[in-house]
């Protein structure tokens, strides 16, 4: 399994508290990249919700998101 913010990003209005199942029929309905899919795909089964991206992506920090995606001006 591997996040980037902007796989992340994605589930940012997700219906949290939500559960796999309800992650990926969520993923599914917005359209995201298979990535995205395959990724929640890779979490435990079980019936546990999740609180937020923080909860799958431990590591995940919104704030450090600009370190990762890079504009045109940032190319050499």
């Amino acid at each position: 399994m591997l996040w980037t913010p902007e796989l992340a990003s994605y589930l940012e209005g997700a219906p949290w508290p939500a559960t796999k199942q309800e992650l990926i029929e969520y993923a599914k309905r917005i359209g995201a990249p298979p990535e995205v899919i395959q990724n929640l795909e890779e979490l435990e089964d079980s019936d546990e919700e999740y609180n937020g991206i923080e909860d799958i992506w431990p590591d995940y920090s919104p704030e450090d998101e600009d370190d990762y995606l890079f504009g045109e001006e940032d190319e050499y």
